[in-house]
């Protein structure tokens, strides 16, 4: 792609990201809320422009995550390097990093993206040859999917990341042995077998007082089996519109508890009973109980029906959701295997092509991603966080984690990424993903047949992304 072309489909908003793309830590606003810390993002939108031009061993990282405020302490308490950390919106972050390095500013010198936005920032070359400090040494000792995401389209690498971000259900224990008997995780993955099951097992659920899920987009992470965009051409291929309709038989079905993602009563759900809202509400056509106040919206709700939900669907971070949420229901949680190999977001790492401090720049991505010693303090400081060092894996593989009652989730989380095809991952997904969604809702609504939102999906695929080919 032609850096002209590309500038056009960065400005579009085409990477915009998902605010929750990693978990935070202890000390730091966690990223697990789709926020960022206030002070330090309005630090980034006054200072971004022009960071500190000094010369020296000082090292500048701008950042999506929180996570690396910490990993930047730890770092300059180690080697003496000053470190300056900002951390920038998501929605800000891509044209901000293009700002700066199309100008020549030398700083920052650590630049960072999530998947659906690297491919972009590779062939911009925004991310400097990594190879070139020995990277390929440690090819080895990253779980492979990593390492593939950190490569261009010529195999360079060009960034590498400290986690791996494969998906699960996280389900209630104590429901499932209620309702079907047992509580292993092999067999409760068999009741999220394919989309077909999963519809049978929320019915099940609805049958004994329960719900499925606080949302019907928890199967979102799962949904992309197959890439958007195959040599050129736009792929809907069955598992899109068997996963388009699960969403939709959940939604009128009333299956779920009619909480949005990331909302105040989808939280809420991780700790017990919860309202059953309603469809009104879930769209937003009734907004009398979306505020983000517990008090307000206890209030708001009072009287209506109330329910138990039994899972979310979540990449390895949600482990540092549901931790900072559970509550009471601490120790009544497991994750099971979802219905597809998915993964979802991770910080990925790397060296401003413009940096004139390189090889500080090349310590700090050695130390936060192939330094076990570090490995072992982000397992524990960050209270679950799952690395994407094997040999770390390897070493913490017998952890039990308390709050999923014992579960050695390192162990699960490795299984998972083995089977991660990195060949799905297009720079289309977020664009495409999101026009897919606004077909579903439509849908699910009555706003507009099954039929004609397909084809306004297509209208919108064809007008914004012209250079893909759309067979309808």
């Amino acid at each position: 792609m032609k850096r002209k072309k590309l500038l056009t489909v960065l400005l579009a908003g085409a990477l915009t990201l998902s605010c929750m793309a990693c978990g935070g830590s202890e000390g730091t606003t966690s990223n697990t809320d789709g926020a960022t810390d206030g002070t330090a993002t309005e630090a980034a939108d006054d200072t971004a422009a022009d960071s500190t031009s000094e010369t020296g061993d000082k090292l500048v990282i701008w950042t999506l995550s929180n996570d690396l405020i910490d990993f930047g302490k730890r770092f300059e308490e180690q080697t003496g390097t000053p470190v300056e950390t900002i951390v920038i919106e998501p929605a800000n972050y891509p044209t901000k990093v293009q700002t700066a390095l199309l100008a020549g500013e030398k700083e920052p010198d650590i630049i960072v993206g999530e998947p659906k936005m690297l491919e972009d920032f590779y062939d911009a070359g925004f991310f400097a040859d990594l190879n070139e400090f020995g990277a390929q040494d440690y090819a080895d000792q990253i779980v492979d999917y990593v390492w593939e995401v950190g490569q261009d389209a010529d195999g360079i690498q060009r960034a590498i990341s400290y986690q791996i971000t494969p998906a699960g259900i996280y389900y209630r224990r104590d429901i499932a042995k209620e309702v079907f008997g047992t509580d292993d995780p092999e067999e409760i993955g068999k009741l999220f077998a394919d989309y077909p099951t999963i519809l049978n097992t929320a019915q099940e659920l609805k049958a004994a007082g329960y719900r499925i899920f606080s949302s019907d987009a928890e199967m979102n992470v799962f949904s992309g089996d197959s890439a958007w965009v195959v040599d050129g051409v736009l792929n809907v291929d069955q598992s899109r519109i068997d996963y388009m309709d699960l969403c939709v038989q959940l939604y009128q079905g009333d299956l779920t508890a009619y909480a949005n993602q990331w909302s105040t009563p989808w939280y809420q759900a991780m700790a017990g009973e919860v309202p059953i809202l309603t469809a009104d509400i879930q769209n937003y056509a009734d907004d009398s109980v979306n505020v983000w106040d517990a008090e307000q919206f206890a209030e708001a709700t009072q009287g209506m029906d109330t329910t138990e939900v039994f899972a979310f669907g979540l990449p390895s971070w949600g482990v540092l959701t549901l931790r900072d949420n559970v509550k009471d229901t601490s120790g009544l949680w497991g994750v099971c295997a979802g219905p597809a190999y998915g993964f979802d977001g991770g910080t990925y790492i790397g060296i401003s092509s413009n940096s004139e401090r390189k090889d500080t720049a090349w310590e700090f991505v050695k130390f936060c991603t192939l330094n076990e010693e570090t490995a072992d303090w982000w397992i524990e400081y960050s209270q679950g966080d799952s690395v994407s060092l094997k040999s770390a894996l390897e070493k913490h593989k017998d952890d039990a984690n308390e709050v999923y009652g014992g579960q050695k989730l390192y162990e699960f989380w490795l299984g998972q990424a083995e089977g991660i095809d990195t060949s799905k991952v297009t720079r289309y997904d977020q664009a495409i993903g999101d026009a897919w969604g606004n077909a579903i809702s439509a849908i699910k609504t009555g706003e507009k047949t099954k039929d004609d939102a397909i084809a306004e999906f297509y209208d919108v695929i064809e007008s914004t992304y012209p250079d893909i080919t759309v067979n309808r």
